[in-house]
C-alpha cells in the first residue's frame, strides 16, 4: 500500500488493514493468546471492531497491546502517520504530522511521534557481522555555555572530539544493518561496551585512527582497518574505509537541521532508532517498511509520562 492509498483508507478500512498485518491467521487474543477463537462484537452499544475472547471471555481490539493502545487518536490517522514516517527519508516533524493529521494538539503529534519510533527500534539488538564500520559524529547547537574567556576575547568553540556537543556512535554493517548511539562520552570504555553488545567478533572491524579504537580492534578475528583523515586518507585500495558511517550521519543531520531543527539529548535515541530502521530497511518499498514498524508495534508501550518525565 503507498501513501496515496492509505489517505483514502476509511476508518473500517484502515482497522482490516491493521488486523491483516497483524494476524494474518486471523485474531489471536491479547489477553490468552488463544489463535482464531473470538467473536465480533457488533451490537449498537459497542465500539466499533471490538472482539471478544471465547476463552478468557475478555475484550480486545486490533491496538491492543501494541503503541497505539488507549489512544482516542483514529486507526486511519495512525495508519497514515506510519506511513509518512516510514517513507519520509529525512523524517517527519510533529508540528507537520498534526497539521496533516488534523490532530488536535501538538503533545498528540509528539507523543505519536515516539510511539511509533518506539516501534521501529529493534529488540532485542542481534549482532551485527562481516566488515562493519565505526565512527562518530557530534549533534548539537551551537554552544551558548562558553567560558568568560573565549566569549570576551573571541575565542572559538571547540569543534569534534573537543566539542560540548552530544557525541553519537554509528556501528554499520556494509550492505546491511545500523545501530546508532547516544553517548556520554567518547572514552575506550564507552566505546567499548556499545560495540561489544553490537558487533559480533568475527567482524573485520574499520575506524579512523582514533586511539580509543585501537585495542578493540584487536579483538576481532577479522583484524582491523583503519583510515588516517588527518592526512587526508579517506579509502584504501584493501577496501579500508568508513565511508558508510559517514553517509549515514549526513543523512541524520540533514533530518536534524531540516525537519527537526533540534534534538535533545534525552530524546536522541529514539530519532537515531528512527534513522536506524529506514537504513535497515531500505531496499524495501515504503509500503512494506510501513507494514515491517507496524508488526513490529506489538507487545511496546509508551505512556505520555515517560518520555517526558526526567531521568
Amino acid at each position: 500500500m503507498t501513501l496515496a492509498e492509505a489517505t483514502k483508507l476509511t476508518e473500517e478500512g484502515a482497522r482490516t488493514y491493521l488486523e491483516g498485518i497483524r494476524w494474518p491467521d486471523g485474531p489471536i487474543c491479547p489477553h490468552c493468546g488463544e489463535l482464531d477463537n473470538a467473536v465480533r462484537m457488533n451490537g449498537a452499544a459497542h465500539r466499533a471492531a471490538l472482539l471478544q475472547c471465547r476463552g478468557c471471555r475478555k475484550q480486545f481490539s486490533v491496538t491492543v497491546g501494541t503503541i497505539m493502545e488507549r489512544s482516542h487518536i483514529t486507526p486511519r490517522q495512525w495508519v497514515i502517520a506510519f506511513h509518512m514516517m516510514c517513507a519520509s527519508k529525512k523524517g517527519v516533524s510533529a508540528l507537520q504530522l498534526q497539521r496533516m493529521l488534523g490532530l488536535g494538539s501538538y503533545k498528540s503529534a509528539w507523543h505519536m511521534a515516539h510511539r511509533i519510533r518506539l516501534a521501529m527500534r529493534e529488540e532485542p539488538l542481534s549482532s551485527l557481522v562481516g566488515q562493519v564500520e565505526a565512527d562518530e559524529t557530534y549533534v548539537g547547537g551551537k554552544p551558548r555555555n562558553r567560558k568568560p574567556r573565549d566569549r570576551y576575547f573571541g575565542g572559538k568553540p571547540k569543534q569534534g572530539r573537543g566539542t560540548d556537543k552530544t557525541p553519537v556512535l554509528a556501528l554499520i554493517e556494509r550492505g546491511g544493518r545500523a545501530r546508532a548511539f547516544a553517548l556520554d562520552n567518547v572514552t575506550s570504555k564507552t566505546l567499548r561496551k556499545a560495540i561489544d553488545a553490537s558487533v559480533d567478533k568475527s567482524s573485520t572491524f574499520n575506524t579512523d585512527e582514533f586511539p580509543a579504537y585501537k585495542a578493540i580492534g584487536r579483538e576481532f578475528e577479522g583484524g582491523h582497518r583503519t583510515v588516517t583523515h588527518s592526512k587526508g586518507e579517506y579509502a584504501k585500495p584493501d577496501g579500508s574505509h568508513i565511508n558508510t558511517c559517514e553517509s549515514f550521519f549526513g543523512l541524520f543531520k540533514r533530518g536534524v537541521h531540516g525537519s527537526f531543527h533540534h534534538v535533545s539529548k534525552k530524546h536522541l535515541h529514539r530519532y537515531l532508532d528512527e534513522f536506524s530502521f529506514r537504513w535497515d530497511h531500505r531496499k524495501t518499498t515504503d509500503g512494506e517498511r510501513t507494514e515491517k514498524a507496524i508488526k513490529a508495534a506489538e507487545g511496546k508501550r509508551l505512556q505520555y509520562r515517560s518520555p517526558v518525565s526526567q531521568g
